[in-house]
């Protein structure tokens, strides 16, 4: 397949989105840097997941704006916006919704009737998803693979589209609960928000100390990013960037392959889902850049996002002092100068 393709291949309806979209970009982050201060990085990643239907997890320790963000995000979208507080007492039902009575007024005759949760909404903010018990957080599988939500044997659709945006703390706590490898395997990325710096942080109190409050201005309607979302899967891929994908994948499962940092370092590698989600997020990058066609340094650039929470670190290298980000940097240069070779 070519590795390039001209805007005469896309309709010119979706060539039109995808021209405001590359042209939008810088002001997309204007509209969300009217509240979020920096944090560039972690903005793109987010409106990379949006392009392509995927959910975030947002690790961050309290106090660096990530309900904000995704508020903001939401603002700027133009999107339905709930928030559900995960908290160790929270049921399935306060999630998905629950069947309630209601009397018929003109027969009087009672009968069960969906009551939707907050889960029927464009965009959800699971804040501090790891402070609630597996059985609560598993209700959001459903939801987060296949659109719709299961109550009493009846299916319903979600609102499309729906993407869930999830805040966890990595500071380990009392009354906390890991996520299940198998939920996190449903988020796109786990974005880490990192500490701003000083000058970024003086700029954070004087906007929060005053008495301004910044007025966001959507950008997109929900009907346009669900035609964005179809134009991101049509860019096309090249054989070598597939390749690529599958070699850097398989460069994390112990045993597989002569990395011998997988196996050194690495107890678990990710799956194929990883791969789905590099090629995409690759296809959602190379529009953003202006770009029509996907190369390994779109791959490259969402590596560490895609794959942190898909992998895991063994003993040997908790003990060296390495993470998965560290572990990560060094798959990506093997793969690299392999390609190269």
């Amino acid at each position: 397949m070519s590795e390039v393709v001209t805007k005469s291949e896309v309709s010119a309806d979706e060539a039109e989105l995808i021209a405001r979209l590359g042209a939008a970009r810088e002001q997309m982050l204007a509209e969300m840097h009217k509240v979020i201060v920096a944090q560039d990085e972690v903005l793109t990643q987010l409106i990379y997941a949006v392009l392509c239907r995927g959910h975030c997890l947002l690790e961050g320790v309290p106090g660096l704006a990530k309900t904000v963000m995704v508020q903001t995000l939401g603002a700027t979208l133009n999107l339905t916006f709930r928030r559900i507080q995960f908290t160790p007492d929270l049921m399935p039902s306060d999630i998905t919704g629950t069947d309630i009575i209601q009397e018929d007024p003109q027969t009087g005759r009672r009968q069960l009737e969906f009551l939707p949760g907050p889960v029927f909404t464009n965009l959800l903010l699971a804040d501090e998803i790891n402070r609630t018990p597996p059985k609560t957080q598993a209700a959001l599988l459903e939801a987060m693979q296949e659109r719709r939500t299961t109550c009493r044997g009846r299916t319903y659709d979600l609102p499309n589209p729906f993407f869930v945006l999830a805040t966890q703390n990595p500071i380990e706590q009392e009354g906390t609960y890991p996520l299940p490898e198998a939920q996190l395997d449903r988020f796109m990325f786990m974005v880490k928000i990192a500490y701003p710096d000083p000058g970024d942080e003086i700029e954070i109190l004087k906007r929060t100390t005053g008495d301004h409050a910044p007025e966001v201005r959507a950008l997109f309607s929900a009907e346009e990013i669900l035609q964005l979302q179809k134009a991101v899967r049509r860019v096309p891929v090249a054989d070598h960037v597939y390749e690529y994908v599958v070699r850097l994948v398989n460069s994390t499962r112990p045993g597989i392959g002569d990395v011998p940092d997988a196996t050194q370092w690495l107890q678990w590698g990710a799956g194929p889902r990883a791969g789905q989600q590099l090629i995409l997020g690759g296809k959602a990058r190379a529009l953003l850049h202006g770009r029509y066609h996907v190369n390994t340094e779109d791959i490259g650039a969402l590596a560490k996002p895609v794959l942190r929470h898909r992998v895991i670190c063994n003993f040997a290298a908790q003990a060296g002092g390495l993470n998965t980000d560290t572990v990560i940097d060094r798959l990506v240069r093997h793969v690299n100068g392999a390609s190269q070779t």
